[in-house]
């Protein structure tokens, strides 16, 4: 961040490591798929790079941490925090509002199986499959994931508004998947799902939001972080 927005509370995006389903391109929400040896080694080496005293998250700064409730983000959050439970006691929380996205019948499908089923349901005779608009068969629409992910961005900002130029350690982690944590973006810049945004979050990885002008009713996504620096 600039030197005028230093100490601006962030909220740090991680995604879990690699599963098989991720490998393979499959739509995994509720299914409990565990973390392969590959993503165990991704978190853990994403881990050496971003989490540690005057490192991108310096668990001494992290106020609260949102984690999916699925095996696989239950064990990233163990493998990047490992060294550091003392320092998050208390501070963690899992929640079904951080949870993948409801797929219902697309569970375990690859993305033209589902194109597939649903222009033999005579679905979509206009345009493709848009999860970000069309929602899911027998799971979520967009406007249900909308009210959940914004349950938790007003539980951050009431923690992080009285804090905004630092003068407490008031960071935000949230540890879950890869389609959840891209809506989460969304709807921390105000758009609506629907709203075009292309956007990759790869296993394993750390996305950044904060602020703008150290202000809580400017939300920004932070597209680089000087990682030689410290808040």
């Amino acid at each position: 961040m600039s030197d005028k927005d230093a100490g601006t509370p962030r909220v740090f995006l991680l995604r879990h490591g690699e599963t098989e389903w991720t490998i393979s391109g499959r739509y995994t929400g509720r299914s409990d798929i565990p973390l392969t040896s590959g993503g165990e080694l991704q978190v853990l080496n994403s881990a050496r790079v971003v989490v540690g005293p005057r490192k991108l998250i310096d668990p001494s700064r992290v106020a609260h941490l949102f984690v999916s409730p699925r095996s696989r983000a239950k064990r990233t959050y163990d493998l990047l925090f490992e060294d550091y439970q003392e320092a998050l006691e208390g501070k963690s929380e899992t929640t079904e509002d951080i949870r993948e996205w409801d797929y219902g019948l697309y569970e375990g499908l690859l993305t033209a199986q589902i194109r597939e089923g649903r222009k033999g349901r005579a679905l979509d005779k206009e345009r493709p499959w848009n999860i970000w608009v069309d929602g899911c068969e027998e799971g979520e629409s967009p406007a249900e994931v909308t009210e959940r992910l914004d349950r938790i961005i007003a539980k951050i900002r009431e923690v992080q508004g009285p804090h905004m130029y630092g003068e407490k350690g008031v960071d935000v982690v949230l540890i879950a998947h890869g389609h959840i944590l891209r809506a989460f973006a969304k709807r921390w810049i105000g758009f609506e799902l629907s709203m075009r945004l292309p956007m990759m979050l790869e296993p394993g990885a750390v996305g950044v939001l904060s602020y703008e002008h150290h202000k809580v009713d400017e939300p920004a996504l932070l597209l680089g972080v000087n990682m030689g620096s410290s808040q």
